[in-house]
């Protein structure tokens, strides 16, 4: 299994010999509906655009996991796999091959890589977005993802998976609450599901924020201190912060069965 971390919420996984692209946002800002003096991020490293990719996969609606200009950049023909709401963003860009999951539906992507669709970020009172399950078919290697650190009890019986790609602290607007509550969660899904290893995401890369928003987040939380949650609860996880751009190998030490 190999991963590279393209900042943000942002990964390319090459599992089972398949290569695919995560809530990519690659090119231009992110901003939501237009309020660039609320909330903008910049990239301080232009990232290209991975080759060779067979599928699109798209946890959320949001224009951080399914951004707009990123997406036109891509070549419509390439298989997408989404949420509801990402499923009607992508169709809005004229892709041709796109699979919508409800939560505990499944994809099998060319024989290889299964993907289960679990659920995850709730986005105001009536929506809950996707997290999901990656497990390559004939060998070692599973991948849960979630973004904003929302796990439903449901994980309990996934059995155990080996690299958890998910946050690990917590961004909060005053009067208004969490954003991403990842340092209140990752030691309970850790203990769940017992992965090897854990790479935090959302909430870091070479990206720049700025805005009315980004001067009130209060962040709590650092990979230090998960690695002495981790220990204090006796599992042997390791905890990796990826340099963002650099593909890198997760060598795993032994098949995790489910």
């Amino acid at each position: 299994m190999y991963l590279t971390y393209l900042d943000s919420n942002s990964w390319l996984i090459e599992i089972g010999e398949k290569r695919i692209l995560l809530d990519p946002w690659l090119v231009g800002p992110l901003v939501f509906g237009g309020l660039g003096w609320l909330f903008k991020g910049q990239r301080r490293t232009p990232r290209p655009i991975p080759e060779n990719i067979d599928l699109i996969l798209l946890s959320q609606g949001l224009t951080d996991h399914a951004h707009p200009p990123t997406l036109e950049k891509l070549d419509r023909a390439i298989p997408v796999v989404g949420s509801v709401e990402a499923a009607k963003v992508v169709r809005s860009l004229g892709y041709t091959q796109v699979t919508a999951l409800a939560h505990g539906e499944t994809f099998t992507l060319d024989n290889t890589v299964k993907i289960e669709a679990v659920p995850g970020s709730p986005i105001g009172p009536l929506l809950v977005e996707n997290g999901y399950i990656l497990r390559e078919l004939s060998g070692n290697g599973s991948i849960y993802y979630e973004p904003h650190g929302y796990h439903s009890p449901s994980l309990k019986d996934a059995g155990s998976i080996d690299v958890l790609m998910v946050p690990i602290v917590n961004l909060k607007v005053p009067l208004l609450g969490p954003i991403i509550q990842g340092r209140d969660s990752v030691s309970e899904v850790a203990q769940w599901l017992e992965p090897q290893v854990i790479l935090p995401t959302a909430a870091g890369g070479d990206v720049e924020f700025e805005g009315v928003l980004v001067k009130v987040l209060q962040q709590q939380g650092s990979v230090e201190e998960l690695r002495e949650t981790l220990d204090g609860n006796n599992l042997k996880t390791q905890v990796i912060e990826p340099t963002p751009g650099e593909r890198f190998e997760v060598n795993l030490t032994e098949v995790q069965s489910s």
